[in-house]
Parts: C-alpha cells; sequence; structure tokens
C-alpha cells in the first residue's frame, strides 16, 4: 500500500474534491479528527502583508459579509512556523493536550498553518502525516480558490478600496516560488492612495522572468494604468516575445492609451540552462544586489519610462548574476520621503539568513514603520535567491520535512521595525 493510502490521503483528497469549494479545508479537518483523535482542527490562512493569519473554521462559523479577525504573528509561534517551515509542537492545558502546528506551503508560498490539539504527544510517524495533509491542503487551496471568496475574504484583514482590489488582482497568485536554481517572492504594500505598483514572475521550460512597475499617479486611475501595463507584458511573453520585444509592447501600449501618462518598470530575465541574464530599466531605481554578505547598487543603463512618445529603444543589457547572489529589485516607494532615512543596503544585510519571502515582508514592515503606517507612495519589493544551473537542492520540500520537528524556536529571527536593522 502507498504510503498517501496508508495515511488516509487519498481519500481525504477525493472527499475534498467531492464537497463544495468552500467546505474542502473541513474536509482535511475532519480526516485528521477521526485518524489521530484530534480535539480541534483548523486552518489560519495568511493575510495579503504576511503579518497576520485568520482562522478559518468550518464553513458554517464563517461570515463573508465582514472583515476577517486577524491574528498578529510578529514574535509568534506562528511566525516562527512561517520562518522556519518546520512543525511545532508543544504540551498546553497542563500537559493533557499537544498543540501542534504544521505550514501549509506550496514551492515557497506560504499560504498559511494547519494547527491541531492532539490528546498525546505526536511520534514521528503522526508528525510525518500531520506534514502530509498540510502539503495536500496546500494543494486543495490552490484547486479551489478560483471557484470561491473564501480563501480572498481570509487574507483582507481590512477593506479594500476600488484601486487596491484592481492592483491586488494584477499580482500573481503566488506571491513565492521556489525552483532547484532559484527562489523569488515579492511583497507590496499600497499606499492610502494607490500609486500604481506591480511585480510579476512567471517561470517556462528555459527561463524565469520578473518584473517591477510602477505606473504614473493614484488611485483608480493609476490601477487601471498598471492594468493596461501588465496586461501588455504578460500578452507579449505569452506570444513568445523576446525581453526587447516585451518592452515594446509595453511602450506601445502605454503611448497609445493612457493618454500622456507613462510606467517606470525593470524586465529581468534568466536562462535556467546556462545562468545568462537579460535586463531593461526603463525609468526606474537601480536594483540591489547582496553578494558575499555585503549589498552594492547595480548601475545598468536607463531607458524612458514606458508610454513616452518622443522616439526610443530599450537596451538589453546583462546582469552579474552569480550562485549564492540576492537580487532585490525595488519600486520609488521603498526609497522616498521618511523611508530614505533607512539604511536599505544595511537592512538587506541584515536579512541575508532568511528565506526571500520572509526578507521581502521584513523590508517592506520597516519602510512602512518610517512612515508611522502612512504610505505616501505604493512600497514594492521583489528578493530573488539565484542558487545557479547546477544547484539541485529542493527549498520547497522542506514543508515536508519533519526530522527537525521541535518544541523549541526556528535558528531565524526577523528583527522588528520598532527595533531597527540590525548591523
Amino acid at each position: 500500500m502507498r504510503d498517501s493510502d496508508k495515511d488516509g490521503l487519498g481519500e481525504a483528497l477525493a472527499a475534498a474534491e467531492a464537497a463544495p469549494p468552500v467546505e474542502s479545508v473541513d474536509v482535511i479537518a475532519a480526516s485528521l479528527r477521526r485518524q489521530l483523535g484530534a480535539r480541534s482542527v483548523s486552518f489560519l490562512i495568511t493575510d495579503f502583508t504576511g503579518a497576520s493569519v485568520v482562522r478559518l473554521g468550518t464553513a458554517d462559523d464563517i461570515d463573508l459579509e465582514r472583515s476577517a479577525d486577524p491574528i498578529a504573528v510578529s514574535g509568534t509561534v506562528y511566525d516562527e512556523v512561517i520562518r522556519t517551515q518546520r512543525p511545532h509542537v508543544e504540551a498546553v492545558e497542563g500537559g493533557t493536550w499537544t498543540r501542534v502546528i504544521a505550514p501549509v506551503t506550496n514551492r515557497g508560498d506560504a499560504l498559511g498553518l494547519l494547527e491541531l490539539l492532539l490528546p498525546q504527544y505526536p511520534g514521528e510517524d503522526t508528525l510525518l502525516r500531520i506534514s502530509r495533509s498540510a502539503h495536500a491542503l496546500a494543494y486543495i487551496i490552490i484547486a479551489n480558490r478560483p471557484f470561491t471568496d473564501l480563501y480572498q475574504w481570509g487574507r483582507r484583514t481590512s477593506p479594500l478600496g476600488l484601486a487596491a482590489e484592481i492592483q491586488h488582482r494584477l499580482l500573481p497568485t503566488s506571491l513565492a516560488c521556489e525552483a532547484a536554481q532559484f527562489a523569488v517572492a515579492g511583497a507590496l504594500e499600497p499606499a492610502e492612495h494607490v500609486g500604481g505598483d506591480t511585480f510579476d514572475y512567471v517561470i517556462d521550460r528555459d527561463y524565469v522572468q520578473l518584473s517591477v512597475t510602477d505606473a504614473m499617479g493614484h488611485d483608480v486611475d493609476a490601477a487601471l494604468l498598471a492594468t493596461l501595463l501588465v496586461g501588455a507584458l504578460r500578452r507579449a511573453r505569452r506570444q513568445g516575445a523576446c525581453l526587447a520585444e516585451q518592452a515594446q509592447s509595453a511602450d506601445q501600449a502605454v503611448a497609445e492609451h493612457s493618454g500622456g501618462r507613462y510606467v517606470t518598470g525593470q524586465l529581468l530575465r534568466i536562462s535556467l540552462r546556462d545562468g545568462r541574464t537579460e535586463f531593461i530599466n526603463a525609468g526606474h531605481p537601480w536594483p540591489l544586489r547582496l553578494r558575499g554578505g555585503k549589498v552594492e547598487e547595480i548601475r545598468p543603463a536607463v531607458d524612458l519610462p514606458f508610454g513616452f512618445i518622443a522616439p526610443h529603444t530599450y537596451s538589453v543589457q546583462e546582469l552579474d548574476l552569480r550562485a549564492g547572489d540576492r537580487l532585490v529589485m525595488l519600486t520609488d516607494g521603498m526609497l522616498e520621503r521618511s523611508a530614505a532615512a533607512l539604511d536599505l543596503p544595511a537592512l538587506i544585510e541584515s536579512t541575508q539568513d532568511l528565506h526571500p519571502r520572509e526578507a521581502a515582508r521584513v523590508l517592506i514592515e520597516h519602510v512602512v514603520h518610517a512612515h508611522d503606517g502612512h504610505l505616501h507612495d505604493d512600497a514594492t519589493v521583489m528578493c530573488l535567491d539565484w542558487y545557479g544551473t547546477m544547484s539541485t537542492r529542493r527549498d520547497a520540500d522542506h514543508g515536508a520535512d519533519v526530522s527537525e520537528a521541535s518544541p523549541t524556536a526556528g535558528q531565524h529571527t526577523s528583527p522588528s521595525p520598532a527595533a531597527g536593522p540590525r548591523s
């Protein structure tokens, strides 16, 4: 008998597929309660910022007409599990019950947490079963979220304005991804009057492609301009256009339909076969590279933003990117006004041991804190860890690794915004 059948996962997956999309999480919960005698099983979904989680109970307990109730994760065991991607086990209620918290993650995208109360301390086999169930739950959520607003509701710990709603729909479905050659993650914090920031990435057989863009203006006008730009880039990319053709397509679309407004941006394409890089900078802030523990600004040539009427072309340049490097692409909201007081290179250096997902979140948190929680411009960052084309590492498998499950804290610690960057 296969392990998945022995764990009852095959039966649970079949039941989840047969259930309504809004009840798919309940199926896994019911299966674990039955198999392990758990008193309670719940899924906690991460919100858009990654700073909070929302507990999703049974479908009958969820009121989609009100905002979700957030649980701040900073400094908690939830933060530890998301950061380390290892299950946490602790005795509770005087040792009568045991709480197990396991990461629900797919290819580096931390969807949330699976939390159980068990009548006994779990052995290795039980932890393996829980971790496999959590991994299966990630796939169930991904498969069902196109059909229901439940998971979007859980990620919204505060109401979104129309511009922010449009902006979030432009982002990739998963904000982080891991592969053998790289790990990438993005984070975006909209300003009070949305500034039109977006980021995107895609992986195909031969390349990983990334973009960070910043549309001119604020609110709905900026969101609509960003929609035009992202649509033009994706259309060209999906038609097999090279990087220069993608830039030209975006430039033409913005020039023809934006009413004289423009968009700055960076496009990056990396060959997964030989590591060769192609890069276009359309009037955008330069990227930062972390190598050997030190950050330096990369200064390739800067072309005109997308949409300028004056005759111009886009230069496809090569970036010096080596195995072990971290590349940080950002928008000017990470640099302007109060954020200018931050020592961003030092902050990036202080987060070098964190996964790109966590590093991006910490960078955004510090910028928001520098503005006392009120951004005047969107703040966006993408972190890319390049492992090289010879790498065989598979970080995405860590969510299923229970060999290091421990009741103690993880080995990485995110610096808190209040404390400022570590030296």
